[in-house]
C-alpha cells in the first residue's frame, strides 16, 4: 500500500524547518517507511492510548527523541498535524491538546 502523505496547516514544517539536517534526514527516511510500509512497526508508527484514532510518529537520532502527530483520512491519507522534540516520557499535555485540537479542526474542515 502506499500512503500519502499530508501537511495540516503549518504546524510540522515548521517544526521541520528548524531542525538540522541530519535530522531532516532521519525524519525523511521514517515518513518515506510509513508511505511505503503495509504494516509500519511500533517503533516508528503508535497509536496514542488517550485519543481515538491519534497517533504519533517516532523519530530518534543521537539519543534525541522526536515525535510526529498524525491522522489517517480515507484509509491512504496520513495527516501531519503538529511535532516535537520530546524530553520526558509522557506526551506534555499542552502538544496532546495541540494535537486533538488539530484533528478536530482537520476533520471539520474536511467533512464531505
Amino acid at each position: 500500500m502506499i500512503r500519502q502523505i499530508l501537511f495540516f496547516e503549518n504546524h510540522f514544517l515548521d517544526f521541520y524547518k528548524v531542525q538540522d539536517e541530519k535530522v531532516k534526514f532521519k525524519i525523511k527516511n521514517v515518513l518515506e517507511l510509513i508511505r511505503q510500509v503495509d504494516r509500519v512497526p511500533e517503533k516508528f508508527l503508535k497509536h496514542v492510548s488517550e485519543v481515538d484514532g491519534l497517533y504519533e510518529i517516532r523519530i530518534e537520532y543521537n539519543s534525541n527523541m522526536y515525535r510526529i502527530f498524525c491522522c489517517f483520512d480515507k484509509g491512504n491519507l496520513v495527516i501531519l498535524l503538529n511535532a516535537y522534540q520530546k524530553k520526558t516520557q509522557k506526551i506534555p499535555l499542552s502538544v496532546l491538546e495541540r494535537a486533538k485540537k488539530l484533528k478536530f479542526d482537520y476533520f471539520n474542515r474536511n467533512k464531505k
